[in-house]
């Protein structure tokens, strides 16, 4: 498929699939004209290393960690496990901050709420 289909497929810009690849996150192969042609994996590729930008990882913490990421339980090397491990608690401690935030926005929602049936 061609960049744009790409881009269209993903909810990627055109910029963003040009940078993945530019970074080595993402390869496509070239036509006699050079336009960049991928294979139906490109997707799930785009999608997962747009997973990975939305939870706060880096370009170059993706692009080390995308070799390794495999659905087929094969294992990934112990500093990439490392790695992993690490996103994974940093995403936590977001999420339970997140949790917190919530539940404090939900209280003065509810409290307003009630306040004003009161009038």
């Amino acid at each position: 498929m061609r960049i744009g289909e790409l881009a269209e497929q993903t909810g990627a810009s055109v910029r963003s699939l040009r940078y993945y690849e530019k970074q080595g996150m993402l390869s496509s192969e070239r036509s006699a004209s050079g336009q960049r042609h991928y294979g139906q994996d490109a997707v799930s590729r785009v999608v997962l290393i747009r997973q990975f930008f939305a939870v706060g990882m880096n370009s170059t913490t993706i692009a080390a960690l995308l070799p390794h990421i495999r659905n087929n339980g094969e294992r990934c090397p112990p500093q990439v496990l490392r790695q992993l491990v690490c996103e994974l608690e940093r995403i936590d401690a977001q999420a339970e901050d997140l949790a917190r935030a919530r539940q404090t926005l939900n209280s003065m929602v509810r409290a307003t709420q009630e306040a004003m049936r009161g009038e």
